[in-house]
């Protein structure tokens, strides 16, 4: 889809909560965000947006929505979280480039409703990152607006046991014909690992004690985004 040069100075993010998660947990990543995408883009637009509900809603309800959400194959009669997530950038971005960044339960439903946006054509592109989040089956036409990011100790081993829930597995035609398992069939197209001081909860943290040498989670995590991101600003679909 090519796109004016109006349509391309402008972004919208969508910061999507996991379960149970207090106000104020995405502030400070607002503001480096902010700051960091109007070097690419003439105005941002970034909301906070609960796509399970807060902490003040029962958790063991969230998870078995994210549950849900996570082996979801087609549309149910139930709404989900991609629902509940794609429901206010119906309402304020239409036509508009959108970035959905979700963390932990709040990437699934990243996925669901970025995929849901671009069906239904609201938006004039939308891509996706999933930050410590379950492994939900990407649509392969989807994969490369998809990214996915998973925190590891100073050794290098994943210290996020919820990126060990779920699966991109499923089936491919090997050779002869013969059916082989492939891991990564329906994985997102980029997957990268971060360097988290931590675990789960701590991705988009600032202050101490979640800094190492002088860099914080969020600064990481970021970073890891913002590298990403660069080729959103510099995708074929932005040409005019």
């Amino acid at each position: 889809m090519q796109m004016t040069k109006e349509q391309t100075d402008h972004l919208d993010i969508y910061l999507l909560a996991g379960v149970a998660t207090r106000p104020g947990f995405f502030t400070d990543c607002q503001q480096i965000l902010d700051g960091l995408c109007r070097s690419s883009w003439e105005e941002v637009r970034i909301q906070v947006v609960y796509p399970y509900g807060d902490y003040t809603r029962s958790l063991l309800r969230q998870i078995h929505e994210v549950r849900r959400d996570l082996f979801r194959r087609s549309k149910l009669r139930r709404p989900g979280g991609g629902q509940a997530a794609a429901e206010p950038v119906r309402q304020t971005s239409a036509g508009r480039s959108v970035l959905l960044i979700g963390h932990s339960g709040g990437g699934v439903a990243a996925y669901h409703a970025g995929k849901m946006l671009l069906e239904e054509g609201i938006v004039s592109d939308c891509r996706m990152v999933q930050v410590g989040a379950p492994k939900v089956r990407i649509d392969p036409a989807l994969r490369d607006k998809v990214s996915y990011f998973y925190a590891v100790d100073s050794s290098g081993r994943i210290n996020d046991p919820v990126t060990r829930i779920g699966s991109w597995g499923g089936f491919r035609t090997g050779r002869y014909g013969v059916p082989v398992w492939d891991a990564f069939r329906y994985a997102p197209g980029h997957i990268g690992s971060i360097q988290v001081v931590g675990g789960h909860a701590d991705y988009f943290r600032a202050r101490p004690p979640f800094i190492k040498d002088q860099v914080s989670n969020l600064q990481r995590t970021l970073g890891s985004v913002w590298e990403w991101m660069q080729d959103f600003a510099r995708s074929p679909d932005y040409s005019s």
